[in-house]
């Protein structure tokens, strides 16, 4: 799941909402927003997004779930780190990547 970067303060005083979206889009810049449609802005909440309104409840409902595993990870290992690069890719590209070939295309 996409993090953003702390907003500063100038961001925040400015066009709020404006900015908010710029640092989404700085977040998704060389990715393709349509492939996770999801993204935390740091110390707000989260964005979530889809095809049409009831994809974006998905998307929502998704991180929902995400997120309560996440959170029960590390309430029973708080010590686990984060997923290495290589097992992410893995299990990204062999859904997503240009040489899928395990489950959805």
């Amino acid at each position: 799941m996409p993090c953003t970067r702390a907003m500063t303060d100038a961001e925040i005083n400015g066009e709020y909402e404006r900015e908010t979206g710029r640092v989404i889009a700085e977040t998704f810049r060389g990715r393709d927003p349509a492939s996770l449609c999801a993204v935390l802005v740091r110390s707000h909440g989260p964005f979530t997004w889809g095809e049409d309104p009831e994809a974006a409840v998905m998307s929502a409902a998704v991180l929902e779930q995400v997120a309560f595993m996440a959170y029960n990870t590390l309430a029973l290992a708080p010590d686990t780190g984060p997923i290495s690069h290589a097992l992410l890719a893995r299990h990204y590209l062999r859904k997503h990547g240009p040489g899928a070939y395990y489950g959805q295309k």
